[in-house]
């Protein structure tokens, strides 16, 4: 029939197909499709990424929700700073009230932004080892911080989204409805749906740097420590990881994550709260309440920077085995020099 088959695996799931290599290249190389010697192909590889980010998501949506109703509760209807204590005795009110609309508050637009969020952050994180000539496969901290600042303007739509949906639950009681967000800032060309990317990046970087980068080189140290005795497997190790770095990640990036509530929660038809003001109320809020003012939410969001990097790491190590044990099953894997 004149019909070429590829002769190497692309993508990894399936056998090769004819015209796969044209059929799937369109956006990258055939070379990104293709199976290292690592035993997993760059896609595979992103794939995992993506796999493991929405493990995350669902598994800790309940913990994220709650602490944004405790940093938002900080300021009253009346717009005064409110008591750290009373906030989240209303938070608590809110989730005893509707636990499951609360916990399931901001889910779906969390789990389509794994594809508009993850897939810009996570391909430029794995993207620069490429671009540089890094083969390892382990993204660096260059990587980390050309990450977080590149992927801010598509990240921050869906984080605005997020947060909208649960800032209403005080008033409403339930979730604000996604098109009417999308009316509200369609009404302002979509600016409103960028507010707070300022702090985001700052946010986002010390994400990549300690959640992408520093836990997974600090679960090998641990391993090679720990794990060698025996004690404790991956999952172990993983955990001790994630509970070294999460306490560490919550203090650098609690202020800014205050920073992003305080200006993604106010009103979309109202003027945007600037990073300056949004600066100058926090520091009111530490002149009247000291430091527990400006860490509102600290202790759930090192329970929740637990969960989510667990979960994360798990899920994408998971997803990266399975790859690999089928790619290594088919024959895939390219012979070692």
């Amino acid at each position: 029939t004149g019909v070429q088959t590829c002769a190497l695996p692309i993508w990894g799931f399936g056998p090769a197909w004819p015209h796969r290599r044209v059929a799937m290249s369109f956006l990258f190389s055939a070379d990104y499709y293709e199976v290292r010697k690592n035993g997993i192909s760059p896609a595979q590889n992103m794939a995992a990424y993506l796999g493991g980010s929405a493990i995350q998501t669902v598994g800790d949506n309940p913990v994220t929700a709650y602490r944004q109703l405790v940093q938002q509760f900080a300021k009253g209807l009346d717009g005064q700073a409110v008591d750290p204590k009373v906030a989240a005795s209303e938070a608590n009110a809110v989730f005893l009230k509707s636990p499951m609309s609360a916990s399931l508050s901001g889910l779906w637009p969390r789990l389509i932004g794994v594809l508009f969020k993850r897939i810009p952050k996570f391909g430029i994180l794995l993207g620069y080892g490429v671009v540089t000539g890094d083969t390892s496969g382990k993204p660096g901290f260059a990587a980390a911080t050309a990450a977080s600042i590149l992927s801010a303007p598509f990240i921050n739509p869906v984080r605005m989204i997020e947060k909208q949906q649960r800032a209403y639950f005080k008033q409403t009681g339930a979730e604000k409805p996604l098109m009417e967000i999308l009316r509200e800032s369609a009404a302002k060309n979509f600016a409103p749906l960028f507010r707070g990317t300022v702090p985001l990046m700052g946010h986002s970087m010390a994400s990549a740097i300690l959640g992408l980068v520093g836990q997974p080189r600090l679960q090998k140290y641990v391993q090679d420590s720990v794990g060698a005795t025996g004690m404790l497997g991956q999952s172990g190790t993983n955990l001790i990881a994630s509970a070294v770095v999460s306490p560490i990640y919550v203090v650098v990036t609690n202020p800014l994550s205050r920073l992003e509530v305080i200006m993604q929660t106010s009103s979309m038809q109202n003027r945007g709260i600037t990073t300056g003001e949004a600066i100058a109320e926090m520091a009111a809020d530490m002149s009247k309440f000291g430091l527990a003012g400006v860490f509102r939410g600290q202790g759930i969001g090192i329970a929740k920077a637990i969960v989510s990097l667990t979960l994360f790491h798990e899920g994408r190590i998971w997803l990266t085995g399975k790859l690999k044990a089928r790619n290594v099953a088919n024959g895939w894997v390219p012979a070692k020099k």
